[in-house]
């Protein structure tokens, strides 16, 4: 399979590549750390980050349908404003621009910090993490085939590290006595709030199923690659996170994991001993750039869509003789680098979830209507399981929804804040000169 350009496109291996990146990162070498606590069975977890690998699918397969219905680079932006409201799809866009992608890199380069100190200890985590996204927006502004190249190298490295890590942790002969098969007391578990609330977490680590959507424009046969890319790349890293948890819980007790940022660095320690869990932990700030490096590549293609349909932000439209959309890359940076000085890793997940669970939902809920709607639009290809597909998504993210609200307010009512000043902007912008 041929490396992309920018003549011929981002080639299906490339694709799949971003999505893999995109997901795999932060959720999973920091998430199980908030779950353990309330949560602490292994089937419980297992069935979380199960019942997390179906929802993710079921988004992706319908992502696909709009991507190859609608095929324009900008993700929900463009997807809503088409479907519902110019101003819905704004509302999405100025997310995507503001904290949809920034937040997440920002807490992908956070983690990144933690795990390098635990490589070097006495290292600044917050002077690692801006120097990192500093140095992936460099290698970003260089053009389509270096970020290509960079981007399948870091992502299929990270795969080989989590299968090393999965293999290593199997062969460990004295495991935790943890079972992953149901016993007592997991369906009362199963049943409560905080399984609900671990959910959050779990799509957060999933949360990137959708990244080829954003750039279908710089996609080589888009109705064939971006339904693929998200299927082929959402099942790949729902088998590496079952795994990968089932690894964690088996090495390392739950009473060391529970409320820890870096439970990777705990496990590999428990795998390969002091020494080696420091390897382990270097090799997973590797992953970590490449998680960084994603996102950095997808975020400002949404914010330049934005500036070729708004006056008020063209500038954000400006691209390099590259074809990068280099303001749009400055500016995320700027942002990514203010929430590292400021903000704090727990409530900027919780959030940015909210935000990211209400335009998926949106965008989902989309793909319904549409059918309905306009019924003889040509789809290259067709949502699979439709109309249940859909509806697990919808009724999942409707419970993540409803528990972000109610166990997190503030975070809750930021995000929302969030969405009303890009309402204002929305109003007050000059009209938009695209259709």
């Amino acid at each position: 399979m041929s490396d992309s350009s920018s003549r011929q496109g981002i080639s299906l291996l490339t694709a799949t590549a971003i999505v893999v990146s995109n997901m795999v990162g932060t959720g999973i070498f920091t998430s199980l750390g908030f779950q353990v606590g309330d949560l602490p069975s292994g089937f419980t977890i297992v069935l979380l980050w199960a019942l997390g690998g179906v929802c993710a699918f079921c988004g992706a397969v319908c992502y696909a349908e709009l991507a190859a219905a609608l095929p324009r680079s900008g993700g929900e932006y463009h997807y809503l404003a088409k479907v519902f409201h110019p101003a819905v799809g704004f509302v999405s866009g100025w997310l995507s621009a503001t904290v949809g992608f920034a937040v997440p890199i920002a807490l992908a380069a956070m983690a990144l910090g933690t795990y390098f100190n635990g490589v070097y200890p006495g290292s600044s985590p917050l002077t690692v993490s801006i120097t990192v996204c500093i140095a992936v927006t460099l290698v970003h502004l260089n053009g389509i085939n270096v970020a290509s190249h960079f981007q399948n190298l870091a992502t299929w490295l990270k795969v080989a590290l989590i299968l090393v890590f999965i293999v290593a942790g199997v062969l460990v002969t004295k495991g935790q006595p943890v079972t992953f098969l149901p016993v007592a007391g997991d369906g009362k578990l199963i049943a409560s709030a905080p399984f609900a609330t671990s959910l959050i977490y779990v799509m957060y680590a999933y949360a990137g199923w959708n990244a080829t959507t954003y750039i279908v424009g710089e996609v080589a046969n888009p109705g064939r690659t971006v339904p693929l890319s998200v299927a082929i790349g959402t099942l790949l890293v729902s088998g590496l996170y079952i795994g990968l948890n089932m690894v964690f819980m088996h090495v390392a007790p739950i009473s060391e994991l529970a409320g820890k940022i870096d439970v990777g660095h705990v496990a590999a320690t428990h795998i390969f001993g002091e020494q080696g869990g420091r390897i382990m932990s270097g090799l997973i700030c590797l992953g970590l750039v490449s998680s960084i490096s994603a996102m950095t590549w997808v975020g400002p293609r949404v914010t330049m869509v934005m500036g070729e349909d708004v006056r008020l932000l063209s500038p954000l439209a400006a691209k390099s003789k590259a074809g990068v959309p280099w303001v749009a890359l400055l500016v995320q940076l700027a942002i990514v680098i203010l929430l590292l000085c400021f903000a704090l890793f727990d409530q900027v997940l919780k959030y940015v979830q909210f935000s990211i669970t209400l335009c998926s939902f949106l965008a989902v809920l989309g793909v319904m209507v549409l059918r309905f709607t306009q019924p003889g639009l040509p789809r290259p290809y067709r949502a699979w399981g439709y109309p249940i597909t859909p509806l697990i998504f919808l009724g999942l993210s409707a419970c993540m929804l409803y528990y972000t609200l109610k166990g997190s307010p503030q975070e809750s009512l930021a995000g929302l804040g969030t969405i009303l000043l890009g309402l204002l902007i929305y109003f007050v912008s000059p009209k938009s000169h695209r259709s």
